[in-house]
């Protein structure tokens, strides 16, 4: 495939340029297909043959930067690009490469500085806004192909709900307040009935909807890769953790110590993480009508 397609003179030209990810959000892109008649891909290595991004309208930039090989190319491509989109939470906040940056790892790679034919890791895995301006941000893991589309502008009627738990539809009920937490994949989901009335470490009251609540509609606790509602967007940590505290005081009786322990856990840490990412001092905080 070369993306050469001969389209009208009309027609966008976008480009994807993949740094240290997993190629989840492209996925997403190409099953999210009403975008090929009206945009020309011209350069995403996942598919498309070519070597170099010339000028493009639209540059969606997924995965995070790894390597100076990734920085090297975010900023060559970033010179080309009318707007850049930072799409996924590895290209948002570093995704799973950063929760990688061990000492002992960094110092046998950093070590080696003629290594050939393997770029050399920088010292931590970084958002792409540490490199380049960000005129978007599309975060997600990855972002649903209804997410792509109303980012490039293709569907015009997109609405999201400020938060998942808005867009799940499940019913807060005052007469189950469970004592404990159930783990992620223990215990049987009752169909209708809020994720947190049953007992189920759900932060979906937090997280930014747009996703149209794909994991918690079925039974699946929301974990937070759409990243903060607008309301935590410009706020500090404590914010949304005491708001996250209140929701649970409120709708449970699960002590405070074993809610902490569980929102600080592994399982946890690659996107409840990030909400903090948005407000970091030491860069001007990500402004939510930058945030789809």
């Amino acid at each position: 495939m070369t993306g050469e397609k001969d389209v009208g003179p009309c027609v966008k030209r976008f480009a994807v340029l993949q740094l240290s990810g997993c190629s989840g959000c492209e996925v997403a892109l190409l099953n999210a297909g009403e975008w090929i008649d009206q945009y020309r891909l011209v350069y995403m290595p996942l598919v498309v043959s070519s070597h170099n991004i010339s000028h493009v309208d639209v540059l969606l930039v997924t995965g995070g930067i790894r390597t100076d090989e990734d920085l090297h190319n975010l900023r060559r491509a970033a010179r080309y690009a009318d707007q850049v989109v930072a799409v996924g939470t590895c290209a948002i906040s570093g995704g799973i490469s950063s929760l990688g940056d061990r000492d002992d790892v960094r110092e046998l790679f950093l070590a080696q500085e003629e290594r050939r034919l393997v770029p050399r890791l920088l010292p931590k895995c970084s958002p792409i806004d540490t490199a380049v301006d960000v005129d978007l941000y599309l975060p997600g893991c990855p972002p649903t192909p209804e997410l792509f589309l109303a980012v490039l502008q293709i569907s015009s009627d997109f609405e999201p709900g400020k938060t998942v738990c808005q867009e799940c539809g499940r019913k807060k009920v005052a007469d189950m307040r469970p004592k404990h937490l159930l783990g992620h994949q223990h215990g049987e989901v009752l169909p209708d009935i809020c994720l947190i009335n049953q007992g189920f470490l759900c932060v979906g009251t937090s997280t930014r909807g747009g996703c149209r609540a794909l994991c918690t509609r079925p039974g699946h606790p929301c974990v937070g890769c759409r990243g903060p509602s607008d309301a935590f967007i410009e706020e500090g940590t404590e914010k949304w953790l005491n708001v996250i505290r209140r929701v649970f005081s409120k709708m449970t009786d699960i002590p405070d110590d074993e809610l902490d322990e569980a929102l600080r856990s592994p399982q946890l840490s690659m996107f409840l993480f990030q909400f903090s990412d948005y407000f970091d001092a030491d860069r001007p905080p990500r402004k939510k009508e930058k945030v789809l």
